[in-house]
């Protein structure tokens, strides 16, 4: 766990205390330790004098705000319609082979964690996926393997 009460008062003076400063604060969180934790949602509740229930709900409500510890690199497969019709299952089948995980779960070395999320904004060049922030399109099962040996390598 970490302590978040110093980048939480950072946070909220650099994008303001009113109630529309949640998500930049949220979003310097996650970018800063990767999830949000029920002690930073807390801090961030009472810095914003807003419900800790009303800032999970935001957080929880978004992909992208993690309310949970993932793996160093977070892989998110988009799961539109476009990406289902060309080809998702099978490059969601060959992520599950490679890291020995289900969607949902982290790799024991915390290296990997796999997704599935709404549309990631790449669908005319489906099948899509995220690792981080680095988008990877129009997949095949070869380039995911090639593409995940390399940020095994890193």
């Amino acid at each position: 766990m970490y302590q978040v009460g110093n980048l939480v008062k950072e946070l909220t003076e650099k994008h303001g205390r009113a109630r529309d400063s949640l998500m930049p604060v949220l979003q310097g969180i996650v970018a800063k330790h990767s999830y949000l934790t029920d002690e930073a949602m807390v801090e961030v509740a009472k810095e914003l004098d807003i419900s800790a229930a009303e800032v999970y709900g935001t957080a929880s409500f978004y992909t992208f705000l993690d309310t949970k510890e993932r793996g160093k690199y977070v892989i998110r497969v988009c799961k539109t319609i476009t990406c289902a019709m060309k080809g998702k299952s099978e490059i969601l089948e060959v992520l599950e082979d490679m890291l020995k995980i289900k969607v949902g779960e982290t790799t024991s070395d915390k290296l990997f964690t796999l997704m599935e999320t709404n549309c990631i904004g790449w669908c005319h060049k489906a099948p899509a996926m995220l690792i981080n922030e680095m988008p990877f399109t129009e997949l095949t099962p070869e380039r995911v393997v090639e593409i995940i040996k390399s940020y095994m390598k890193k």
